[in-house]
């Protein structure tokens, strides 16, 4: 069996075929560097989330989730170095007008888009986007959307631990929107400039931190195998000094090798106490802990994992997509998602229009009784329609024919194999329930 495996090209194509991925506003013409994610797209966002917290929620650590806002003042974006370091060296063709990345193009060469070497001067861009909190426009009502949720758990570091009654170490975790103004979005979900991150921020004694920062990078590899991923297709980077952000004391990238390079899908940073100094710097207010073994009080450090819901969503149809061509001859195109991750999880086909009534009880008991995205379709043929679940990743396929009425058994048709079965019809919900386990 010849495989190929996807190229960008394609899995935009699919991502609009099959409803995971839309731009958002196309009938307007788009806007550049922001999407929005259609039925099947939410549903296996959703699924990446809940694997996510599933994999924080079973560890032996005391962790906590909260929500933060996505705007913050002027004040506290001063303090986390937001204000002052996060920009982007940009530079302009003058002939075109085309906007990039300084260190993504040759300015002794000409542009890449119009061929006329003619270029403005190197300049820093600020990626943040920046409000006006009500009606006055003044510095006093200066805001920010956020770019990036770690700000929103350090602020609110005393009031989680004291209302929760935590004692160190214990991480705060949540899932939410961030805003960067991008010069230049690319590469599908990879780059863009609104999107979501999901981020623990563990707290510990400094002299535990490294311990930790190991433990962590342990623990994020392992949740990659458990949905799926292949783990040749994964490998860490630890990052030299040079390239560490301002707050880091060490960090360790998880990357994954997309078609166009190895690339970041998470990052792993032992901020040491830099966060909560200097918000406790800045705000006046005391974010010390004290330690009733020393009797002193001390300031936690910080080991930070934060990966990007839209880069693990775009590796994961990387990691599950192939073409593959059948013994019949012709081509047909897989996602091979693990089945916890798959959007939809069961099909419910009849063969022709005289059984639809009853697999159509039979998908609405299922879908009652187990609470799981199913699907019922009766709309072409049977091998289209075995076609497109293989499309979207649907793991099995039950098909209702002119025998059950006789053996009230279905055909159990598997997504990766193709391979087919019979089995009961009141063996169904277990047959589900089992593969989903695995």
């Amino acid at each position: 069996m010849t495989v190929s495996t996807a190229t960008l090209e394609s899995i935009v194509a699919l991502c609009k075929r099959r409803g995971f991925v839309f731009q958002s506003a196309e009938i307007y013409g788009g806007l550049n560097g922001v999407y929005d994610f259609g039925p099947l797209g939410l549903l296996l966002k959703n699924n990446i989330q809940n694997a996510w917290i599933h994999s924080l929620a079973t560890t032996d650590y005391s962790i906590t989730f909260i929500d933060g806002a996505l705007l913050g003042p002027e004040m506290m974006w001063k303090a986390s170095g937001h204000i002052d370091h996060f920009h982007d060296p940009m530079v302009d063709c003058q002939n075109c007008k085309h906007r990039f990345r300084a260190d993504h193009v040759d300015i002794n060469k000409p542009c890449p888009d119009c061929g006329i070497q003619k270029w403005t001067l190197v300049r820093q861009f600020h990626l943040m986007f920046k409000t006006d909190i009500g009606a006055v426009a003044e510095q006093a009502n200066v805001a920010y959307l956020r770019p990036e949720t770690a700000q929103s758990i350090f602020v609110n570091f005393k009031n989680v631990m004291t209302t929760n009654r935590l004692k160190i170490p214990f991480g705060i975790a949540q899932i939410g929107k961030a805003f960067r103004n991008e010069i230049t979005p690319r590469q599908f979900l990879f780059r863009v400039r609104e999107f979501e991150q999901m981020e623990i921020e563990w707290f510990c004694k400094p002299d535990q931190a490294m311990e930790f920062f190991q433990a962590w990078v342990d623990h994020r590899l392992a949740f990659y195998r458990t949905i799926g991923i292949n783990p040749e297709r994964i490998r860490t980077r630890p990052h030299t000094p040079d390239e560490r952000a301002h707050y880091s004391t060490c960090c360790t990238d998880i990357e994954y090798e997309f078609p166009f390079g190895w690339k970041e899908l998470e990052g792993i940073a032992h901020r040491s106490d830099y966060d909560l100094s200097q918000h406790s710097q800045h705000s006046g207010k005391d974010l010390s802990v004290f330690d009733d073994a020393t009797k002193t009080s001390y300031l936690p450090n910080v080991i930070e994992c934060s990966v990007g819901t839209g880069r693990l969503f775009l590796a994961l149809l990387f990691n599950a997509y192939k073409e593959e061509q059948t013994p019949e001859g012709d081509v047909r195109t897989v996602l091979n998602f693990a089945p916890s991750i798959a959007p939809i999880k069961a099909a419910f086909l009849p063969l022709t229009k005289q059984q639809n009534d009853a697999t159509e009880r039979i998908y609405r008991d299922i879908k009652k009784n187990l609470g799981i995205a199913v699907e019922f379709d009766v709309s072409g043929s049977i091998g289209k329609r075995y076609r497109r679940q293989d499309e979207i990743g649907t793991p099995v396929c039950f098909t209702y024919d002119f025998e059950s009425e006789v053996d009230h058994c279905v055909t159990v048709r598997n997504r990766d194999s193709m391979q087919q079965e019979r089995i009961s019809i009141d063996k169904i919900a277990q047959y589900i329930t089992d593969f989903l386990k695995d």
